[in-house]
């Protein structure tokens, strides 16, 4: 049954009206619903706030390195080592090393810019992080629904967004309705803030329906992938963070690792590739296996145990890839609109604090009785930020890393080493990063070493330990709109990408009937969104699955 027919028998569907929606029960949306109730409080006039969050609770989507900078959360909490925010572990040491097949070569940390240096931040779980501040909106009385995905957007008669619509409930996998059949909810708003992180399904509409991106560079996206062990307590460094680039990535590819350690004999591993790769041989998730059996850092590995596995895209186009962050009756914050900054790889900070600025124009909009305009407050305030001047002096990284390793660690290190970030110059990306995928034909395969259970794994045990779930029965939410095209153009041109790129096993070629066909295992989806920007035919459509589906991030 389709929408309309199921609306036609199970309809009207309720509604609730709320001053304020937040899609996305992360770092910016909890933010922001934080502020609007600490504004509301303040001038004793009462906001209604409500978060919606996919995941089957607050933090069970959030998976970042992560290094944090407080200096975002100083605001929003002055006060939030008394109020037992999980920062525990403070930056001790930072390493950068450039790595080749066998050798490791630190860089001086004089030499080092600014940017890669994180004296004053903090080695975190954001899946922490972020429960701590779901409990902080819980007790202002924002209103939290885990487990209710924002699957459509409502408009008005003018246009203008006024709110959303959760998921449907208890459909089979054609989309007929079971005994568990629960019609999705409306959720009006007089602004809705959208915060579902890179790409989001419905912030990713609403770019293209508001040409919110017409003015700026195409976005550019890593993957980035993670694992969390416990190491043997000699090997355990509290404190330490180390970052590298070169090997194992060609110096053609961006992308680089982290290695953050922290208390109780945790290291936070991961390696970023960014998507715009051009070798359909290549596969990011192999590429982090192999790093790992590097001398310099298998040892930290050695006699451990991998605990935790996960993925994520991240945006890394950074300011010059900003699109237009407000729309009549809503706001993009956090990397829904893509405010990280690569050349830092932190992100959180700038969540917050576009959490916190949409939220004050949002509240001051309200308090006006105004509804369902252009909060332009936003992006004015943004502008005048610290976030803004920290995002401009970073504006050249991911086009200069893009360009390769060798001339980029270079205009890097004269940007920022030698002229602070203050140029006078902005170079520009001017493709897609599913656009810089070449045929396989231009390329060899990549020979990859077979896991050995112990320091490197393959998919199917690593998505295992993601606590990854979603209902065998209901319909896929990574959709075609083509159902020819993956064999007709991507593995006849590309030999079949998706097998590569997807770190959890949910694209495969199989051979049915003496041809050949791709299977979608929807059920591994780590929800990283990678396939839905890298796919060289632009085909695959991530959609929300039904609610509380996908990773159980303990604490990635």
């Amino acid at each position: 049954m389709n929408a309309a027919q199921l609306l036609e028998q199970f309809g009207p569907r309720e509604s609730m009206d709320y001053d304020l929606v937040i899609v996305g029960g992360g770092p910016a949306g909890l933010s922001a619903a934080i502020k609007a109730k600490q504004l509301a409080n303040s001038s004793g006039k009462e906001i209604s706030v409500c978060v919606l969050e996919k995941g089957s609770e607050i933090g069970a989507h959030i998976l970042s390195g992560a290094v944090m900078d407080p200096k975002a959360l100083n605001e929003l909490f002055p006060d939030w080592k008394a109020m037992g925010a999980p920062l525990d572990t403070e930056v001790t040491q930072d390493q950068f090393l450039f790595l080749t097949t066998d050798n490791a070569f630190q860089v001086p940390n004089w030499m080092l810019p600014r940017c890669f240096k994180n004296e004053g931040n903090y080695i975190v779980s954001l899946a922490n992080v972020t429960r701590w501040l779901g409990q902080q909106a819980e007790n202002l009385g924002v209103e939290i629904f885990p487990g209710f995905p924002a699957a459509e957007i409502l408009y008005n008669e003018q246009g203008a967004v006024c709110g959303v619509i959760t998921g449907v409930m208890g459909l089979d996998k054609e989309g007929n309705p079971t005994d568990q059949f629960q019609l999705g909810m409306e959720l009006r708003a007089k602004y809705t803030l959208f915060a579902e992180g890179a790409r989001g399904h419905l912030g990713k509409q609403l770019i293209s329906k508001f040409a919110l991106d017409k003015d700026a560079d195409p976005q550019s996206y890593g993957i980035g992938i993670k694992e969390l062990w416990e190491v043997e307590p000699s090997k355990s460094k509290p404190g330490l963070v180390v970052h590298t680039a070169g090997w194992p990535l060609e110096s053609d590819t961006y992308g680089g690792s982290f290695l953050y350690h922290l208390d109780d004999n945790k290291v936070a591993v991961g390696l970023v590739v960014g998507l715009s790769y051009k070798n359909p041989y290549l596969s990011p998730f192999e590429e982090f296996q192999r790093y790992k059996l590097h001398p310099k850092i298998r040892e930290t590995f050695e006699g451990g145990k991998r605990i935790a596995y996960g993925a994520r895209a991240l945006t890394a186009g950074g300011l010059n890839s900003l699109p237009k962050t407000v729309f009549p009756g809503g706001a993009l914050i956090g990397c829904d609109a893509g405010f990280l900054n690569a050349s830092r790889i932190k992100g959180s900070h700038a969540a917050i604090k576009t959490g916190m600025l949409a939220a004050e124009a949002a509240v001051s909009a309200i308090q006006e009785n105004r509804s369902a305009d252009v909060l332009s407050a936003y992006p004015t305030a943004f502008q005048n930020s610290w976030l803004h001047t920290e995002l401009n002096q970073a504006r050249n990284f991911k086009p200069w890393m893009s360009k390769g390793l060798y001339l980029g660690t270079i205009m890097v290190g004269l940007e920022q080493k030698l002229l602070g970030g203050n140029m006078p110059w902005t170079v520009h990306l001017k493709h897609a990063d599913h656009e810089c995928l070449e045929p396989a034909a231009q390329h060899k395969p990549i020979d990859y070493p077979k896991p050995d259970g112990k320091i490197t794994f393959d998919r199917l045990s690593s998505v295992f330990i993601s606590n990854t779930n979603h209902a065998e029965n209901q319909p896929a939410h990574l959709t075609l709109k083509n159902n020819s095209v993956p064999v007709d153009i991507n593995l006849k041109t590309y030999a079949g990408p998706e097998q590569r790129y997807c770190p959890a096993g949910v694209y495969e070629y199989v051979e049915v009937d003496g041809k050949a066909r791709l299977q979608i295992n929807a059920q591994n989806c780590v929800h990283c969104k990678t396939c839905d920007i890298k796919d060289p035919s632009q085909n695959i459509i991530w959609i929300t699955p039904e609610g509380g589906g996908g990773p159980n991030y303990a604490s990635m």
